[in-house]
């Protein structure tokens, strides 16, 4: 119990104390992603810095369809890709059906909820650019552990026109997959 108590109150800290990660960022939404795209593994390429994801390597989340919306289990290893696994549940509820873009999660049993925005995708390379609504949490993901270096760089580049800050990116080290 003590330990679900430290991981909601690290989560609530999370929420209450994130400095925006661009005061330039004011992305929107794509207009349109096909939520069974969502599915399966995604894995984590880049990420602005966050308090929950501190030293966090080999991140991925897992997206499986519900009736209401996706199960999602996001999982990392701390301090090296063979290092202690974390895992956090999800449950996330597409918000805004014409575009399918725009995702409420709840963690924690719905204890703390966040709204997350697809920036862009590009099925043909398999990545998307996922962020908060407020700016302050941004995350490049991959359906492939990595991604081909022309291919990042070009996801950076778009982050970047997005009007965030490339230079806080963090580029953890990615799992065997």
């Amino acid at each position: 119990m003590l330990k679900h108590l430290s991981a909601i109150l690290a989560a609530v800290a999370l929420v209450a104390s994130a400095a925006p990660a661009s005061a330039d960022a004011q992305a929107q939404p794509v207009a349109h992603i096909d939520a069974a795209k969502m599915m399966g593994r995604w894995y984590e390429v880049a990420r602005l810095p966050n308090m929950i994801q501190r030293g966090c390597q080999a991140g991925m989340s897992e997206w499986n369809r519900v009736p209401d919306g996706f199960a999602v289990i996001q999982t990392c290893h701390k301090g090296s890709p063979t290092g202690p696994l974390t895992e956090w549940k999800a449950h996330a509820r597409v918000i805004d059906p014409v575009s399918n873009a725009k995702f409420k999660m709840t963690f924690f049993g719905g204890l703390i909820s966040q709204e997350y925005w697809v920036l862009d995708h590009h099925e043909d390379e398999g990545w998307l650019i996922l962020g908060t609504h407020d700016g302050k949490y941004l995350w490049l993901m991959s359906q492939r552990p990595t991604l081909p270096e022309a291919v990042r760089s070009e996801a950076v580049a778009r982050i970047k026109q997005l009007g965030f800050d490339v230079g806080r990116l963090e580029f953890p080290l990615p799992g065997r997959g």
